[in-house]
C-alpha cells in the first residue's frame, strides 16, 4: 500500500466528525491493505510508531525538504527506513538521524510530508481510535463488529485480529480465545462527577478504593507466573514479590486484575511515582524491592481453574476472587443497594481519600467484564484540582488540528515574579477554541519556531489535573498530571495565576 493513500485517508478521517463515516473510510482501507500492511498500517492510523521513540525531535525536522513531485513510498518502505532510523548511535548519530530523515521526506510528497511530521511527532490526531478501527475492519471483512472486538480484547492487539482476519477471513476470529499466560486489554472505566451520580445511574453496585498504583494482569498456570502491565508489557522480572504472592493463593490456574501498590511505613500509599519508579526499574531488583516493596491488590477474576469468568456478572466474578484470594489482598470496597444508600456510598469515598487514595471505582454487579472497553458499568470518581495558570508558548497542531495552534505550555507565578513551566496540555480543546486561542496568540507571539510560538505571559487558562508528581524536566520540580483545559479566564491577569508556592502547598505528599 502506498503511503500516500494512508495520509489520504488519515486526512479525512480527521475532517469528519460522523462515526459512520470514519468507519467506512477505515474500511475501504482495509480492503486495499494486504495482511504484510497491517503491522504499519493499524498503529499509524492511531497516531503510533511501531519503533516506539526513535531519537528524532524538532532539531532535526525542523529542515524544510522539497517534496517528491509523485507518490511512490509504501508504508513498508516507510517502515523499514524508519526501523533503521531507530538503529543510529553513537558518534555521528544526530547528523546520520538527519540524513536518513532528509533522505525519508525527500521521497515523499507535501501530504505524504505533513502525514509523516505528524507521525514522527506524536501528532497524528485524526480520531482514527481503535475502537472505529475495528468497526471498519469487520466491514471491510463481513465480520461481525462484536466478534471482531471479542477477538481484539483477547488477542490484546488489534493488529493480530487484523492480520489474520485479512488473511483467513472471519473464521480466523476462532483461534483468539481467553487463554491463561496471554494477556488481555483491560476493563476501563469512565468518569462521574459524584457518588451519587455514579450510584443513580448503576443502581446495586460495589464501591471500591482507587488506588493510585499501576494496572496489573495476573496470570499463573501451576508454577508459572505472567505479570502484563495495563499495555500489556510482560514485567514478571521485576516483580518477584507478586509471583510469590499468586504462587501463594489456592488455585492452579487463574488471571486476576488488580493494582500493585507501594505503601509506606505509616500504612499510607507512597505517592504514585514512587510506585511506578519501583514498578519501571529493571536493574538490581532485589535491592529496589528492599527499598520499595510493592503490594498486589485483586478487584477482579477473569478466569479460575480454567473457567472463562468475562461473560458473568460482577457479582459472580467477586464471589470467585473471594473464594481464591484473602481478604487483605483484595481491594476494599462497600456494597450499595441503590441510590437511597447513596450517602454510604459518599462516607466510603471520604474515608478512603483520607486513608490516602485517589477516590473511589462503581461497579454495577450486574455487568460483565468488557475487556478492552471503557465500560458504562464502571465509573470512577475522585476530586478534580484546579489551577489557574498562564500560556507561556503553543505548539503548532497536526491531523485535524492542523494550522492552528494546539499544545499549551502552561506555567504558575514564581516568587521572583517570573513563570515555571509544569507542563503541557492540548486536551480539553474544542475545535471553537482552538481558533480562538491560535489567533489570541498570534498576537501574543514574541518568538517563532518550527515547532510553534513563544508568546508573552499574559493568558490565563483554568486547567483541571488529576494530581502532582516529581519531574527534573521542569524547573519547578513538579508536573501536572492529566492537564486538561477548562476554559480561558480574560477576566483575570497573569498576576492573579496562582502561585508554584500554592501548588505545592495543596500537595504536601509530593513537594518539590
Amino acid at each position: 500500500m502506498l503511503l500516500s493513500r494512508l495520509a489520504e485517508v488519515s486526512r479525512e478521517v480527521a475532517a469528519t466528525a460522523a462515526r459512520s463515516r470514519k468507519t467506512e473510510l477505515l474500511a475501504e482501507l482495509f480492503r486495499e491493505a494486504e495482511p504484510d500492511d497491517v503491522p504499519v498500517v493499524i498503529p499509524y492510523l492511531a497516531g503510533r510508531l511501531p519503533q516506539g521513540r526513535i531519537g528524532v525531535g524538532w532539531k532535526v525536522l525542523g529542515h524544510p525538504v522539497p517534496p517528491a513531485r509523485e507518490p511512490a513510498l509504501t508504508v513498508r518502505e516507510v517502515d523499514a527506513r524508519l526501523t533503521a532510523l531507530a538503529g543510529v548511535s553513537g558518534p555521528g548519530s544526530q547528523a546520520e538521524r538527519s540524513r536518513l530523515v532528509g533522505e525519508l521526506m525527500g521521497a515523499a510528497t507535501e501530504g505524504e510530508q505533513r502525514f509523516l511530521l505528524g507521525l514522527l511527532t506524536g501528532e497524528v490526531r485524526q480520531g482514527a481510535l481503535d475502537a472505529v478501527a475495528v468497526e471498519g475492519l469487520a466491514r471491510a471483512t463481513g465480520a461481525g463488529s462484536g466478534d471482531v472486538r471479542r477477538a481484539v480484547m483477547l488477542a490484546g492487539s488489534l493488529r493480530a485480529v487484523a492480520e489474520a482476519l485479512l488473511a483467513d477471513g472471519p473464521a480466523a476470529l476462532e483461534r483468539f480465545r481467553l487463554t491463561v499466560g496471554r494477556p488481555v486489554q483491560p476493563m476501563l472505566a469512565h468518569s462521574a462527577s459524584s457518588v451519587a451520580e455514579a450510584v443513580e445511574k448503576l443502581g446495586a453496585c460495589a464501591v471500591e478504593e482507587k488506588l493510585d498504583g499501576i494496572r496489573v494482569q495476573v496470570h499463573r498456570d501451576g508454577d508459572t507466573v505472567r505479570v502484563h502491565t495495563r499495555t500489556l508489557d510482560d514485567i514478571t522480572d521485576r516483580l518477584p514479590e507478586v509471583r510469590a504472592a499468586a504462587l501463594g493463593l489456592a488455585g492452579e490456574r487463574f488471571i486476576l486484575d488488580g493494582e500493585v501498590i507501594s505503601f509506606g511505613a505509616d500504612g499510607r500509599p507512597r505517592s504514585f511515582q514512587e510506585t511506578a519508579g519501583r514498578v519501571g526499574s529493571r536493574t538490581d531488583v532485589a535491592r529496589v524491592a528492599g527499598e520499595v516493596p510493592v503490594s498486589p491488590v485483586f478487584f477482579d477474576a477473569l478466569s479460575v481453574d480454567g473457567t472463562d469468568l468475562l461473560d458473568l456478572p460482577f457479582a459472580a466474578r467477586h464471589a470467585e476472587l473471594a473464594r481464591l484470594v484473602p481478604e487483605p489482598m483484595r481491594v476494599r470496597r462497600t456494597l450499595v443497594a441503590g441510590p437511597p444508600d447513596a450517602g454510604a456510598a459518599e462516607a466510603f469515598l471520604a474515608d478512603a481519600l483520607a486513608r490516602g487514595h485517589e477516590g473511589v471505582v462503581v461497579k454495577a454487579l450486574d455487568a460483565p467484564y468488557s475487556a478492552g472497553r471503557r465500560g458504562a458499568s464502571w465509573l470512577k470518581v475522585k476530586p478534580v484540582h484546579t489551577l489557574d495558570l498562564v500560556v507561556l508558548a503553543a505548539e503548532w497542531g497536526h491531523g485535524r488540528r492542523t494550522g492552528r495552534l494546539s499544545n499549551l505550555h502552561l506555567g504558575a507565578r514564581t516568587a521572583d515574579g517570573g513563570f515555571a513551566m509544569l507542563g503541557k496540555t492540548f486536551k480539553g480543546l474544542t475545535d471553537a477554541l482552538l481558533a480562538w486561542q491560535t489567533d489570541r496568540l498570534a498576537a501574543l507571539t514574541v518568538e517563532e519556531h518550527p515547532w510553534g510560538v513563544t508568546v508573552r505571559p499574559e493568558l490565563v487558562v483554568e486547567i483541571a489535573y488529576d494530581g502532582l508528581q516529581r519531574s527534573t524536566r521542569y524547573p519547578a520540580g513538579v508536573t501536572l498530571r492529566f492537564a486538561r483545559v477548562i476554559r480561558y479566564r480574560e477576566d483575570k491577569t497573569a498576576e492573579q495565576a496562582d502561585t508554584v508556592e500554592t501548588l505545592l502547598a495543596a500537595h504536601p505528599e509530593v513537594g518539590a
